[in-house]
């Protein structure tokens, strides 16, 4: 023992590091060379060359103090100055390995707080709802019977606010609710058909779309009412907020590029038209005396209103969608009918036109067109769908679907007889 307490006495850490290693270790460890570290410093693993060295437990407590136990490596006296340098090091050596290769900014966050709960894989399904989208020739005079063909529980009670279809895999259904929580479906599965629950938002989700391409997180001071991607470019997207702002996203460099401003109330929807040169917004107005800017068109590249008074009665609008092939647009209007304009300058209300068979209540209920447009479907507060013609704005059918108000309805975009509609206290209906 007294050659061991010789040779491998360890000097305080006062001293001088070179008079340290030069005359305490000259008989254990005489190459100059510093020990290799592999991977990341966090570890504290470092390799040494083959030595005849006693195990770390010889060590005096000594040296066990001074430094961790990972630290007091065996033939190496490693100093305070020494340890604070390979901190340093180990923090700069983490770093680079969060930066290179850059990995997208929220694929870990979703992965951490994504559940999954089923498999959104396409092998186990009713085939016969989905030979339709098999087909070359979709047939659009085919129309929703009012069959009940699935029914999606949240096991909650809280309202679901958006849903969309996911355009490359057809039997997925996405759910925005007010639990905060987005829900993916795979709404025929034979087993299991709620398939993963993102618990990514601190507050109530109040709408949602399938990205085309990244997974990325973006912040926002205020809260998000509305997200839309641009139709030509998926690198981009806006979004509107309940203080007024509305603001164009690039996924790609994770920064706002254009913003929109006009002193405005809340701004409850957006949509873009589909050659993407202009977009409409509709706000809030009912904290003020005047009722302009409860639609406004904008021009998408210069960054200005076209026009304010598009809509001059004193009711707000939750919901826009314009007509996927005409030079028309509809907006939701609290006062329970869905009114219709002109998407061309100077974009006039038809005044002699309007879907006015529901009730809208002060809910957010949305409507949307069918895919070849000869359709406009719309919740309502009585729990109800209704189905009008485009054309000719008189009602087709009505189908009860809740016993609360029926918030959002959406037609699939594959198979146009399907629909999928979600209620004010959480449940969601697939009808066929």
């Amino acid at each position: 023992m007294d050659i061991l307490r010789r040779d491998y006495a360890v000097a305080s850490d006062e001293d001088d590091d070179d008079k340290t290693k030069e005359h305490t270790y000259s008989n254990v460890y005489t190459s100059t060379k510093r020990p290799r570290c592999y991977g990341s410093f966090s570890s504290s693993t470092f390799y040494h060359p083959v030595q005849h060295s006693p195990p770390l437990h010889a060590l005096p407590q000594k040296a066990q103090r001074n430094g961790s136990d990972n630290q007091a490596l065996p033939g190496r006296y490693v100093s305070k100055r020494e340890k604070a340098r390979l901190a340093a090091e180990a923090s700069n050596q983490r770093g680079s390995d969060r930066s290179s290769p850059p990995p997208p900014v929220s694929s870990s966050v979703v992965v951490a707080a994504s559940s999954v709960v089923g498999s959104i894989s396409d092998t186990n399904l009713t085939y016969d709802l989905l030979r339709p989208t098999r087909r070359e020739v979709v047939d659009f005079r085919r129309r929703c019977s009012g069959r009940i063909s699935a029914v999606l529980d949240s096991l909650n009670n809280k309202a679901v606010n958006s849903l969309q279809w996911s355009q490359n895999h057809g039997h997925l259904l996405a759910s925005a609710g007010m639990d905060g929580t987005v829900r993916v479906w795979n709404v025929w599965s034979k087993e299991q058909k709620l398939a993963r629950i993102f618990n990514n938002h601190g507050a109530a989700v109040k709408d949602l779309r399938w990205s085309p391409r990244e997974i990325q997180q973006f912040t926002e001071d205020h809260v998000v009412e509305t997200i839309r991607f641009h139709p030509k470019n998926p690198d981009l997207f806006l979004s509107c907020s309940s203080n007024g702002s509305l603001k164009l996203w690039d996924i790609r460099s994770r920064n706002v590029v254009k913003e929109y401003f006009r002193n405005l109330g809340p701004i409850l929807d957006i949509e873009f038209s589909s050659d993407a040169r202009h977009f409409i917004s509709s706000s809030d107005i009912s904290r003020s005396n005047v009722s302009e800017n409860a639609i406004i068109v904008w021009d998408f590249e210069r960054q200005v209103p076209l026009s304010n008074q598009v809509y001059t009665e004193a009711y707000t609008c939750p919901c826009i969608r314009y007509h996927p092939h005409n030079a028309t647009f509809i907006a939701q209007s609290n006062g329970n009918y869905i009114a219709i304009f002109s998407s061309r300058a100077p974009f006039k209300l038809d005044r002699y036109k309007r879907y006015a068979n529901h009730s809208v209540s002060g809910f957010p209920i949305k409507c949307n067109f069918s895919q070849d447009g000869n359709e406009i479907v719309s919740g309502s507060a009585d729990g109800y769908i209704y189905f009008y013609n485009h054309k000719s704005s008189q009602l087709l059918r009505k189908i009860k679907a809740f016993q609360e108000p029926c918030v959002d309805v959406v037609f699939h975009p594959q198979i146009p007889n399907v629909i999928a509609s979600c209620s004010w206290n959480g449940e969601i209906s697939i009808f066929d």
